[in-house]
Formats: C-alpha cells, sequence, structure tokens
C-alpha cells in the first residue's frame, strides 16, 4: 500500500485533554512511516483544510508533541464549523479534494462532538461519491459526554472532576459564611441538553444535607414553586443551600431558563446567564442574600486538576484512531466500553459515524433522584471511576508547563484561495 499523509484537526469547544488525543495520533502516526507519510493538522479545524493552512507536525519535536499530554486547550485551533450536504455546498467538498489531492491525503482524523462526528461522516461519503480514496476515523471530544455508543467521552471526566472539587470547595466556604453571610450559593455549568457535567456536582455529597443541595438537569423540567420550596428547606434545615445549575435548564415548554437570543454557528441556542437569573428569582422570593458563579471556560480548560483516567482515555482513542485507519476500517470512531465499574476496567471498541453524527445521549432517568434534584447511586457509580486518579501537568515558576506549538504552515500548492 502507498504511503499517504494524513489530515488531523480538532473542532467544537476545546477540553483539558484534547491535546492528549492529538499527541495519541501523531505519536501512533510516526511509529507507522510504513503508511503514514506526514501528519498535517489543520489550523483552526476543517477550516484550514478549506484555506489550506495545514500545519506540518513533522517541523514538531517529539518533545513538544509529548507535551500535548499536558497541555490544555486546542493545539492547533478549533472552530464551529458545519459542512453543509453535498447537495447545498457542493463547492466546499470540491474544494476538500483539491487540498487532499494537492497535499497526497489519504487519511482523515476529526476530533470533536457529535457535529463533528457528523463532519467525519460528511468527508467519508464524499470520498464514495466523488470517487477520492480517503480514510475516515472520528476521534470523540466533548466535555457534555453525550455522544452515544460510548461509555464516557474524552474531556468529560476532567470536566467532572473540576466541578466536584469546585463544588466541594465553594460550600465550605458558603457553609462557614452562612450564619451572617450568604445563604444561597449557585454554580452555572456546561451541558445543552444533557446533564451530566450538573450531575458530576453530586459527587461532592456524601449524605443527607450535604452539598449540592440541588442539581438542575436538562432533562428535568424546571418548576419555579419546587425550587424554591427546596431554596427554602435546605436554609431553614442546614442553614444554606448549594445549587449547581446545568446551562440547560429549561421549562416544561421547553424555553431555557438562560436563551441568550442567538444562534451558535451549529444553529444551537445561545446559553448563558442561569445562575444570575435563578439568584434573583431566590431574592426575589425568599430575600436570603446569595452569590452566584460562572464555571464557564475554567471548568474546560482545567488540565491541572484532569482526571487520570481522562487523560488516558484521550490518548487511547487518538492511538486507536491511528490504528483502525491504518487497517483500513472506515467512518468509524473508536470508543470506551466500560468492563466494570470496581474495579474500572475498559477497552476501547468502535462505532459507524453515521451512528454517532448529530446524536445525544441524555442522562438515564434512574440516574435522577424522584424529587428531581439530585443524582442516585447507579450515577455515582457510573461518574466516580471517570474521576479517578491525578495526572499533573510539570510546573514551572509556579506555573503548570505547556507545549507550544511553532505550527509550520505547509507551502501552499493551489492557486486560489477559499472564502469560509
Amino acid at each position: 500500500m502507498a504511503i499517504k499523509n494524513a489530515f488531523y484537526a480538532q473542532s467544537g469547544g476545546v477540553t483539558a485533554v484534547i491535546n492528549a488525543s492529538a499527541c495519541g495520533v501523531i505519536q501512533t502516526a510516526r511509529k507507522h512511516p510504513e503508511s503514514i507519510g506526514t501528519v498535517y493538522a489543520g489550523r483552526n479545524g476543517i477550516i484550514g483544510a478549506l484555506r489550506e493552512e495545514l500545519i506540518d507536525t513533522s517541523e514538531e519535536s517529539d518533545e513538544t508533541i509529548a507535551g500535548l499530554m499536558y497541555t490544555p486547550g486546542g493545539a492547533f485551533g478549533s472552530c464551529r464549523y458545519k459542512l453543509k450536504n453535498f447537495s447545498e455546498n457542493k463547492r466546499e467538498y470540491e474544494r476538500l479534494i483539491e487540498v487532499f489531492q494537492a497535499h497526497d491525503i489519504g487519511y482523515f482524523f476529526y476530533n470533536g462532538g457529535g457535529d463533528s462526528q457528523d463532519t467525519a461522516f460528511k468527508v467519508s461519503q464524499m470520498a464514495d461519491r466523488m470517487g477520492y480514496p480517503i480514510t475516515c476515523i472520528g476521534v470523540p471530544k466533548t466535555v457534555d459526554n453525550d455522544l452515544p455508543f460510548t461509555d464516557c467521552c474524552p474531556g468529560f471526566g476532567s470536566v467532572a472532576k473540576y466541578i466536584a472539587t469546585s463544588t466541594l470547595e465553594a460550600s465550605l466556604d458558603i457553609k462557614s459564611m452562612s450564619e451572617s453571610s450568604t445563604k444561597v450559593f449557585i454554580l452555572e455549568v456546561m451541558g445543552r441538553h444533557a446533564g451530566w457535567i450538573a450531575a458530576s456536582g453530586g459527587l461532592a455529597g456524601q449524605g443527607e444535607g450535604d452539598p449540592p443541595h440541588i442539581i438542575l438537569f436538562p432533562e428535568i423540567p424546571f418548576d419555579r414553586d419546587a425550587f424554591l420550596k427546596r431554596v427554602e428547606h435546605c436554609v431553614e434545615n442546614y442553614g444554606y443551600c448549594v445549587v449547581v445549575a446545568s446551562e440547560g435548564a429549561q421549562y416544561e415548554d421547553g424555553r431555557f431558563l438562560a436563551d441568550a437570543g442567538s444562534k451558535d454557528a451549529f444553529g444551537h441556542t445561545q446559553l448563558g446567564g442561569v445562575a444570575p437569573a435563578l439568584a434573583n428569582m431566590t431574592k426575589q422570593a425568599l430575600g436570603y442574600k446569595y452569590h452566584w458563579a460562572v464555571a464557564d471556560y475554567l471548568q474546560r480548560a482545567a488540565r491541572h486538576i484532569a482526571s487520570a483516567t481522562d487523560v488516558e482515555q484521550a490518548y487511547a482513542v487518538g492511538k486507536a484512531a491511528v490504528e483502525m485507519a491504518i487497517a483500513g476500517k472506515q467512518a468509524l470512531m473508536p470508543t470506551i466500553v466500560r468492563e466494570q465499574s470496581r474495579p474500572y476496567r475498559w477497552h476501547i471498541g468502535e462505532a459507524h459515524l453515521s451512528d454517532v453524527a448529530n446524536q445525544e445521549k441524555k442522562m438515564p432517568i434512574h440516574y435522577i433522584t424522584d424529587d428531581g434534584f439530585g443524582i442516585t447511586q447507579d450515577c455515582r457509580d457510573y461518574l466516580e471511576p471517570l474521576i479517578h486518579g491525578e495526572s499533573f501537568p510539570p510546573f514551572e515558576n509556579g506555573l503548570p508547563k505547556v507545549a507550544r506549538i511553532r505550527g509550520f504552515l505547509a507551502e501552499k500548492k493551489l492557486k486560489t484561495a477559499f472564502d469560509i
């Protein structure tokens, strides 16, 4: 089989461990020079392919690539750009083929969530439809933990560890001040349609009365009266109330509590502000002094407190993607298959991109307590192994050390530019 170059790119919101997957892809490709030549990384995801802005990773040292294991963010730049259907924008696909042909690219690895797996699937379809031979493998990533057919998603375990830790630490602060000051604390976390991240805050509590006292899930319709009644009960009985609220919390009619009134590049409702909305609601109804915080990018960038399990799995799916491609497999995504929870054992499986693309895995209802405000033991059993283990980055001058990609671009070979 002729040696072909590879294209790798990162897409969607980045995580604390997405670069560990990049490390897995690049290091594994370097071990197979008989099959893969140069690995080009798209600058800013699929946009880099369309613009012919290809980072030549062969210009990066082994030390730098190894350093991706402990570097958060997207080392090569990510994007929120969704390829249209072939019939809607044939020119995009023709451009991709032009770029791939010009740089002798025969492997396509796309690292992202459900929308990104859709992109990888569309590229695989393009290969068949337009007669260009390219092997396409999706590499899973999403802090939302909502990809189907995989036990968990790389990126989630570290966010879960951060949120559980932050909930625990902030709760001690609130408890210590509750007698004469703050009574209610609300932490807003990510999770548009699935409450996995919010659920992870529940790991901070071990028994009755322990915070968080309320978790708001997208899967459970928000009931204002029930929420306020629960807040009042907690303050009266425990002296304070800690709430972990998913950004995707919504009313029974589907309206988000925090609908910002705009859409993102994928057509999703732009969210933000559920914490202050709940805080004001509580103040007006009950008069309690409050504080709120939005975890926002901090939760997905916190590599300093990453889960060792998550780091290991992120690398493993990158490595598996290359091995699948070399084996001649097409239009697949490596998955994590749980063998058992105690002790936690897992292995790599696979799923078809056609089944994964644009699908969302929500929390099972039996993971949520009957009152809709907490997690069950089944949920705890699922979550706990995913936050286990520490994988601290090296520190330098008191700060985490990170790898810095030089980002040398391959020489452009096409005469025409492409407007996004």
